[in-house]
């Protein structure tokens, strides 16, 4: 007697209040509905209906189990919907890594877009860095990565688009002693440590940013830490372009021209190619080209 159909008709008879009415909603005679009700009541060894002159009323035990029936009806008709979606290729859940290196100016946009477009996916966003982007994707906990950068380190059935470059540009407190000197040599900033973050990677060679010839690092798990260990003083470094710029110009930080300039990183997007989940596609096209990507994301404005 406990089945989805019967359920059903609990509800029913519990929202009309009425076997009679239940019956002619159910295009059934009273008799059955009553029945039916009945036989749920035995099985159970509960009263889930007062039986009334006109009417009927659940029970305070009737109560308590038509909670519990309801949420299990919703949770089928939902298990029903996303076996339906999956089989046309709609995952629930779409795993977006970002490279610490990204700009975040836009990440709310594509956040509130998604879920304006679907409602029954989630997001799930979180950062590494350097080579531990690439081993999000190669361990499948990342659909697509924005903002890989360097060689690609490993194998597998990926797409990838350029992104362009990203500059790096050297930087300290402005009370540092480095902005004493009139011409810093690599000898002069070797004396300092170098605040960069560290690579996320736990299988793939780790890969960090530039050192000098004896300089010691300081080695912290995001920019928000790195940039207030260069204001603090405790130590100096390359940051990328579009974080420095801010900073610079509301003067917490100041940059330096030293006779050594780190390389632009190449930077490129990164995804699995995954006929199963349009989720993949739909995110693909909504990021658009590599222009669209450098603009929204490297970039400095």
């Amino acid at each position: 007697m406990l089945s989805q159909k019967n359920f059903e008709l609990l509800d029913v008879v519990a929202r009309l209040g009425s076997f009679s009415a239940a019956a002619e909603y159910l295009h059934k005679v009273p008799s059955a509905v009553s029945y039916s009700v009945r036989q749920i009541e035995l099985e159970l060894d509960v009263l889930l209906f007062r039986r009334l002159p006109r009417r009927v009323e659940l029970t305070p035990a009737g109560e308590t189990f038509l909670e519990q029936v309801r949420s299990m009806l919703r949770q089928i008709e939902e298990a029903k919907a996303q076996a339906k979606r999956t089989a046309q290729g709609w995952q629930q859940t779409l795993k977006i890594t970002l490279d610490n290196i990204v700009k975040l100016d836009n990440l709310q946009h594509l956040i509130d877009d998604f879920y304006k477009q679907f409602d029954f996916a989630e997001l799930q966003i979180n950062m590494e860095v350097f080579n531990g982007s690439w081993e999000a994707i190669a361990q499948q906990r990342a659909d697509i990565v924005l903002g890989a950068t360097s060689a690609i380190p490993v194998s597998g059935d990926f797409g990838i688009k350029d992104m362009g470059k990203m500059n790096w540009v050297f930087v300290c407190s402005p009370l540092h002693p480095l902005t004493q000197k009139t011409s810093l040599k690599v000898e002069d900033v070797a004396a300092f440590p170098s605040v960069s973050l560290d690579d996320t990677s736990r299988v793939l060679p780790k890969r960090h940013q530039t050192l000098f010839t004896n300089q010691r690092r300081l080695l912290t798990p995001n920019w928000h830490t790195a940039i207030r260990c260069v204001k603090e003083g405790v130590g100096v470094g390359f940051m990328p372009e579009h974080i420095a710029k801010a900073l610079v110009s509301n003067k917490e930080l100041v940059t330096l021209s030293i006779d050594f300039q780190a390389p632009p990183s190449e930077c490129c997007m990164v995804w699995r190619k995954d006929s199963s989940n349009k989720l993949i596609e739909w995110m693909l096209n909504y990021l658009g080209d590599e222009d669209k990507l450098h603009q929204d994301w490297i970039k400095s404005e």
